[in-house]
């Protein structure tokens, strides 16, 4: 039924996207004078949280946990949950645009109206204190108000078309197995929900550029025949001009039909 293959990568850009808003975080701790002693740079996976709860609690479990290396504490990790159509953002079906194939003023590309979707995504900090733990979540929340709003590239081979995306912060949360045994790894997790509004794009159409128009217009006759009354062509002025540029029109009147 639909047989044309396309692919924009719009799920695999919006990952990278939302990754790179928080691949620079670092944690500094100091002394009991306040002066810096060291600066930690948080590292960011593209991860389920599961699979580092699992890593954490075999640190504590089985004879061979002592030959493991531990994980390294804080770091983050992210992933995607859920993707869930947004009817509030859908234009109207028939509205597109177009553009030149590579500066080309021959040919062009028609994009017609893209999907709306919310991609959720879910960023964990890991961390053993309770002041590392805040000093990356402090680096994040300022920035959400609740929205932090960053340019895309849709199209891989149009890279002049940038639309605006927004990161929405939805909420945060918290978990501390403090209750645990004493001698037990403390491991302190904020949750925090995201959604990304993306557009998703269909096949884009290749065609040809306008470069004349032609225009006969007609007197309706009470017989209920058309008689040619009189026609126009209209072209661009210079006829080779490129979309990008400046450009006027040439109408020529037509004695006859064409």
């Amino acid at each position: 039924m639909f047989g044309n293959h396309f692919y924009h990568k719009r799920v695999r850009t919006a990952v990278s996207v939302f990754g790179s808003l928080f691949n620079d975080m670092y944690v500094l701790r100091e002394d009991a004078a306040g002066d810096i002693i060291s600066q930690v740079k948080c590292p960011l996976s593209y991860a389920p949280k599961r699979s580092f709860l699992e890593r954490l609690k075999a640190m504590t479990d089985g004879e061979g946990n002592e030959r493991m290396v531990a994980v390294k504490l804080p770091r983050m990790s992210f992933e995607v949950t859920s993707m869930n159509y947004d009817a509030t953002r859908q234009l109207p079906k028939m509205n597109n645009f177009t553009k030149a194939v590579g500066g080309s003023n021959t040919t062009k590309k028609r994009y017609y109206t893209s999907v709306p979707y919310d991609i959720a995504f879910q960023l964990n900090i890991y961390a053993k204190s309770q002041d590392d733990a805040l000093q990356i979540v402090e680096q994040i929340i300022p920035y959400f108000n609740p929205q932090y709003t960053v340019s895309v590239k849709p199209f891989i081979d149009q890279v002049d078309i940038v639309e605006d995306v927004p990161v929405i912060l939805s909420g945060v949360s918290f978990s501390d197995d403090y209750e645990g045994a004493v001698g037990d790894r403390r491991t302190i997790i904020y949750t925090l929900d995201f959604n990304m509004k993306v557009s998703f794009f269909g096949p884009v159409n290749t065609g040809s550029i306008v470069r004349e128009v032609k225009n006969n217009f007609y007197i309706m006759q009470p017989d209920g025949s058309d008689t040619w009354a009189e026609g126009s062509v209209i072209a661009p002025n210079p006829i080779d001009v490129s979309p990008e540029d400046d450009y006027g029109f040439n109408v020529t009147s037509l004695d006859n039909e064409a």
